[in-house]
This record gives C-alpha cells, sequence and structure tokens, in this order.
C-alpha cells in the first residue's frame, strides 16, 4: 500500500515536495515563532516532545503544513504522505471521537491499555511461516510477500499533540495490510480506493475520507466506471454490518482460519473482478 504500489508518479516538480515541506516547515515557523507567540503565546509543556516521535508546531507551523499537504494532497489524492501529514495536522476532532469509542468498547479499551504494535518485531515472519496454510496470519504472509510489503513501512505519527491519539492514529495505519487480507482487496489503486471507502464508514477520519472521494479523479473513466459499480456498492452494502474494525485484537486471531475470522468479524470478502 505505498505510493510505488498504486503505480502513480506525481512528476519531477513534485516529488518530495511534501517531505521537503515537512523538513523545512520548521525552519519557516522558527523564524516567525517570536512574534507569533507574542499573538497565540503557547504553554512551556507544549514545546515538549509527547512521545518519541513527536514533533511539537506553533500555530503558524500547523497552519502552514496543513495548507501545503492539502494542496498537495488534491493535486493527488494517491499521496499517502500527503494525507496522512494532512490527518496528523487536522484531524484532531474525529481522532478523538474514535478514541472515545474505542473506550467504550472493552477490546478497544485494552488495546489502548496494551497499545500493541504491528512490525517484523511483533510479527516476525519466521513465526507467521509455521501456522496452518488456512490461517489469518500465513494470509497475511502471503499478502505481505505476493506485493512486497513490508511491516516496518507505515509512517510514524509526528505532528499529533496527544500521546493517546498519536498512538490510535498510529494503531490505525499499522493494521491497515491486515484489512486488505481480511476483505481480500489488492493493494492496487481500486482496491486501495474500496478500502478507504471501507475506513471512511468504519472510522470517519478525514484521510480516507479524502482519498475516496478524491481518489478516483486520478483514475482513467473505465476505472471510475468499475469502481463506482463493482466495489462501491459491495462497500456501501456489507461495511456498516462488519464490526468495529478499530477494536479488535487481530494479533490474538492470527492461528485461526481465514475464513473463521472473516465471519467473525462479519467481513463479506469483496467481489470478484
Amino acid at each position: 500500500s505505498t505510493q510505488s504500489t498504486w503505480g502513480l508518479s506525481p512528476g519531477p516538480q513534485m516529488a518530495g515536495s511534501l517531505c521537503a515541506l515537512a523538513r523545512t516547515v520548521t525552519r519557516i515557523g522558527a523564524s516567525h515563532v517570536s512574534a507569533w507567540r507574542e499573538v497565540t503565546p503557547r504553554s512551556p509543556a507544549s514545546t515538549h516532545p509527547l512521545y518519541p516521535q513527536h514533533i511539537s508546531l506553533s500555530g503558524f507551523q500547523r497552519a502552514l503544513l496543513a495548507a501545503g499537504s492539502a494542496v498537495l494532497a488534491l493535486h493527488n489524492p494517491t499521496r499517502a504522505d500527503c494525507v496522512a501529514i494532512l490527518g496528523e495536522t487536522t484531524g484532531t476532532v474525529p481522532l478523538r471521537a474514535l478514541h472515545r469509542r474505542m473506550m467504550d468498547d472493552p477490546v478497544g479499551r485494552d488495546i489502548l491499555r496494551s497499545r500493541p504494535r504491528v512490525n517484523t518485531s511483533t510479527l516476525e515472519h519466521s513465526a507467521l511461516e509455521r501456522l496452518p496454510v488456512d490461517s489469518f496470519g500465513r494470509a497475511y504472509l502471503r499478502f505481505l510477500n505476493n506485493y512486497t510489503l513490508d511491516a516496518d513501512s507505515r509512517r510514524a505519527v509526528t505532528f499529533v499533540d496527544d500521546e493517546e491519539l498519536a498512538y490510535v492514529l498510529q494503531r490505525y495505519r499499522e493494521v491497515h495490510d491486515f484489512w486488505h487480507c481480511l476483505f481480500e482487496l489488492p493493494p492496487t489503486v481500486e482496491g486501495e480506493l474500496a478500502l478507504k471507502w471501507i475506513e471512511m464508514i468504519q472510522t470517519g477520519l478525514p484521510m480516507p475520507t479524502i482519498a475516496a472521494f478524491f481518489g478516483p479523479l486520478a483514475l482513467p473513466p473505465s476505472q471510475i466506471v468499475h469502481l463506482s459499480t463493482h466495489y462501491i456498492p459491495w462497500v456501501l452494502r456489507s461495511a456498516p454490518l462488519v464490526r468495529d474494525l478499530m477494536c479488535i485484537h487481530y494479533e490474538e486471531l492470527l492461528e485461526k482460519p481465514l475464513k473463521d475470522v472473516q465471519a467473525q468479524l462479519r467481513i463479506e470478502p469483496a467481489p470478484q473482478s
């Protein structure tokens, strides 16, 4: 589910633009920070990192980064880095709602307490290879291998000024490939957009919403028709019936048969093309 998987290129002038923006926004903001503090003073505590990757932004810096990522995301909605940073700088309200929903669910509450991570340290390929062939864990491993994906590739949350909300967003990113596997959606352009529709319905976050509505604009007409007639009706029919995907301990289901996990979570696999 990386940008290269989409098979789309933003062009030389766009390449690395958001990375450059993220690297330079602090330098640009630093020249304004003294004047900015006179207008909107920040508490001393807000300048200290709240978690290892946290970068504290002034109001000016946050607005600049949000605006820049919004422009780039709308120019090319398949730029996962743009959409991710836009979500970090503007998605506080829906993240709080998602956090409350997890707190109201026993499993969601346990996930917030234990904070499991999905990476190659916690899910070793050698351990997954020892699982039964029909298991969810083996299906997940086949998905990673077939599409040359890596559980460590998810961008770390950086700009969310709340440690709890930062973990919620990180968890959302790290279970993304589990969802691909469970819904049997390939990480193609159409498969990604179909999953974004599911994520929009399930989470209410701005990142999948932007991708769901603006992503199809990058497709040729034939793919737009296929997406709207093949995948979206299936999503609208089945996604509201699925159990809350943010309140599932996927790590505890890896040994179970994939079909049993899909039935347990009320997941109807994607229709075959």
